[in-house]
């Protein structure tokens, strides 16, 4: 019996990335020590090529229309430990060790807010 092409995307061990009508795939950025979330970013091919060719995280920026190293300008890149592949290879986990704050406005997290009673208060840590 043959297997589909969806069964081999799922279960198979080649690496198939399923890129969204944008050329996107999800990306979520975890510490490799702790699992602590640290961000939620989009890579093209650009991107992930250029991540597992360096080993640091890169990012296709929807803002910018352009390939983002991550730390590019601040010097806080994050370095891929090891990339984790959903199902069906359409969403990413990154196990990073972070140079320094993730978020871009100095936070250790870009996830540093909870919703509680509709409005968002800083988790602390």
């Amino acid at each position: 019996m043959n297997a589909t092409p969806e069964l081999d995307r799922e279960q198979g061990s080649a690496f198939q990335p399923k890129f969204d009508a944008a050329g996107l795939l999800s990306a979520v950025v975890v510490d490799a020590e702790s699992k602590a979330v640290l961000m939620l970013a989009f890579m093209d091919r650009e991107a992930l090529d250029a991540t597992i060719a360096t080993g640091e995280a890169h990012f296709h920026s929807r803002s910018r229309g352009r390939l983002w190293k991550k730390g590019e300008t601040s010097g806080h890149v994050l370095t891929v430990k090891r990339i984790l592949v959903d199902c069906d290879q359409d969403a990413l986990v990154l196990e990073c060790a972070a140079a320094g704050p993730t978020c871009h406005t100095g936070a250790v997290s870009c996830f540093y807010r909870t919703l509680r009673d509709g409005s968002l208060q800083n988790v602390k840590t």
